[in-house]
Order: structure tokens, then C-alpha cells, then sequence
């Protein structure tokens, strides 16, 4: 299987030099349980393509330039090479996400330095255009008065288009987890997570449900919508019984059936694996692991294997899931990869 790998370059401290390529196995394979290895060079080059994105029919990809606050378009031109598609378009301070629509026709940067969350309108042939902000968030707490300190900035993290025309979006810095609908000119309809939680990426799960997982708090939330469609949180549990302040969760996945979760735990550098039981809100920590990897920042499920980005190791680790219990073993294989912080699955 062959995989794209985004990360950190010169303009914020990475070693990267723009878009990664890893292969496990054959590139062709479907499985990625295969002996790791990493190509010379790199895909295409680009300054901090910290998260990349597919377009859902397009042979195209779309990167967060973080430190230029800019998403580019790139496509692709071989099976290992990818060229710009028109120059990038600025979104805002720190961007770290885009989410493309399942349509195709526009995608939401997420900017964690100021907040912003920004649509672009995606032409023809991929190409962004047109950025404009959604509403801007407010700090919930401090609207209740409930804030003691200076205020709290807006963290905008992560995009997640949900079914029936609907997308969520997490503002780590104001703990909401925001509901919109269509091209979000109507809404958001938000929903508060405890004060200090830091919501940062989610996951659908078939039940219907959203998985949140938080990165100060280190906890995973269900949140799901009443018979009227109004979202609220059902349930939450910690991610692990020790972790530390030291401890920022970062990426949630699911095994293939839906059955376990696994959150990355950066700080203890673990993989938190918990159990789905019932409808989809009750949950269960299962196990808490080695990541194989210093500051484990992305990871991503293929059958019964678990890749893990060690962002500070520069590596990425291989580990095999038990499919019965949901946890993984003990890393099988690793390989160089400069300051990876995102793995992008081929097509």
C-alpha cells in the first residue's frame, strides 16, 4: 500500500521537504501489513503540508500550509508526483486542517492560530477559490461569566462532514464542538464540552454517533442528536487512567467494524484503545500501549494494522491489531520519515 505523508519543514523547525511517500508492502496492496519503506525525495515539495486531503473524485490533494497559513491544491501528475494546482489561498493563522465535501464542490480550512474557519469553493477542476470565514465562535464560559482569567482564544482544529448535509467543526480553545448546515451561511447550532477540554479531532461512527476526542483533557465524548436533531454530549470517558499534564491526545480512529477505538496520546507516547458497546454511546477502556513513536500526532487503521506518526522521532511505526480484543501489539516495523504529522492513504 502507498501512503502520502505530510509534515513539518524548515519554516517550522521539521525536516521534512514537502510531501512524503511510504509504502507498505507493494504499493498496490491492499493490506498495509508489509515491510515499510520510504521513497527518495518526495511527492511534490511544499512548505509545511502538516495535514492533506483528497478530492473525493479528483485526482487532486489539498494541503494545510501551516506556517503560511495557505491551503495549496496539487495534482497529480504520476503514480509518486504531484504538481500545483493554481498558487495557494490564504485562510489564516496556523492553518492545520481542510476537509474537502463529499460533493466536491468546496472544503473548510480549520486555523488554530486565530480561530478562523474558512470555505473555499473548489471549481471544475479542483482548484480553491473564494475563501470566505464562517461565524465567528464565542467563548461560552465567558459569556456566562464563568471566565476568572484573561480571555481564552479561539482554536479552530478540525472538520468532519457528518451525513444529511451536516459538518462539525472543534474549537480546541473554547471547547465547543460546532453543528452546520449546507455551506454554513445558517447555524452553527454549538455544543459546550466541559471547560479545559480542548476538543480536537472527531470520528463518525456508524451507530450515528460523534467521537471527539479531547487534547488537554485526554478524554473521548459521545455526542449524538435528540429526536428533535438537536446534538448533545451522552457520554464521555478518559483515554487513560494516568495520564499526566505532560499528556495532548491527538488523532481518533476506528477499527474497520467499528467495534474499538484507538486515540493517540502524545507525552506517554500511547495508543488509548476503548470499546463501543450497545447503540454506540457506551464506551469502555480497553488498553493503553506503546505507539512505537516519540509524540505520537497522526495514525490511521488499514484491516488489522495501525500506522503511527512519531512526529519528534521522525518515523512511522507499524503495529498489528488483535481483531478480537482491538489491541495492538507491540511494533512489528519502523522507517525514517522526516517530522511526518499526517498519513494520507493512496487511492
Amino acid at each position: 500500500m502507498r501512503l502520502f505523508l505530510g509534515g513539518y519543514t524548515a519554516d517550522r523547525d521539521g525536516a521534512a521537504e514537502g510531501v512524503g511517500i511510504l509504502v507498505a508492502g507493494a504499493p498496490d496492496e491492499i493490506s498495509a501489513g508489509g515491510e515499510l519503506s520510504r521513497r527518495p525525495g518526495v511527492a511534490v515539495r511544499a512548505d509545511s503540508p502538516s495535514w492533506i486531503a483528497w478530492h473525493p473524485t479528483l485526482p487532486v490533494i489539498y494541503a494545510a500550509l501551516e506556517q503560511r497559513g495557505a491551503v495549496q491544491a496539487f495534482v497529480r501528475t504520476g503514480d509518486e508526483s504531484f504538481a500545483p494546482l493554481g498558487a495557494p489561498v490564504a485562510a489564516g493563522e496556523a492553518v492545520c486542517h481542510v476537509a474537502v465535501a463529499p460533493g466536491g464542490d468546496a472544503l473548510i480550512a480549520a486555523c488554530w492560530g486565530d480561530g478562523r474557519l474558512v470555505r473555499m469553493a473548489l471549481g471544475a477542476d479542483g482548484r480553491p477559490s473564494a475563501p470566505t470565514a464562517l461565524a465567528e465562535a464565542e467563548d461560552p464560559y465567558a459569556m456566562a461569566g464563568m471566565s476568572t482569567t484573561a480571555p481564552r482564544p479561539s482554536r479552530a482544529h478540525h472538520t468532519r462532514f457528518l451525513p444529511r448535509d451536516t459538518f462539525a467543526t472543534t474549537d480546541l480553545g473554547f471547547d465547543l464542538v460546532r453543528f452546520w448546515h449546507g455551506s454554513g451561511a445558517r447555524g452553527p447550532q454549538d455544543v459546550v464540552l466541559p471547560r479545559g477540554t480542548g476538543p480536537r479531532h472527531s470520528r463518525w461512527h456508524p451507530s450515528g454517533h460523534l467521537f471527539v476526542v479531547t487534547e488537554l483533557s485526554n478524554e473521548l465524548f459521545v455526542l449524538g442528536p435528540d429526536v428533535s436533531g438537536t446534538w448533545r454530549m451522552i457520554a464521555g470517558v478518559p483515554l487513560s487512567p494516568v495520564a499526566t499534564d505532560a499528556d495532548a491526545a491527538a488523532e481518533i480512529t476506528l477499527s474497520h467494524d467499528g467495534r474499538f477505538v484507538f486515540a493517540g496520546l502524545r507525552g506517554s507516547n500511547t495508543i488509548a484503545v476503548v470499546e463501543v458497546r450497545g447503540t454506540g454511546a457506551e464506551l469502555r477502556p480497553v488498553a493503553l500501549v506503546d505507539a512505537g513513536v516519540d509524540w505520537p500526532r497522526h495514525h490511521v487503521v488499514v484491516r488489522d494494522t495501525l500506522l503511527v506518526a512519531g512526529e519528534r522521532s521522525h518515523e512511522v511505526a507499524q503495529l498489528t491489531i488483535d481483531e478480537r480484543t482491538g489491541v495492538p501489539a507491540r511494533p512489528r516495523r519502523r522507517v525514517d520519515a522526516p517530522s511526518p504529522t499526517c498519513l494520507l492513504l493512496d487511492r
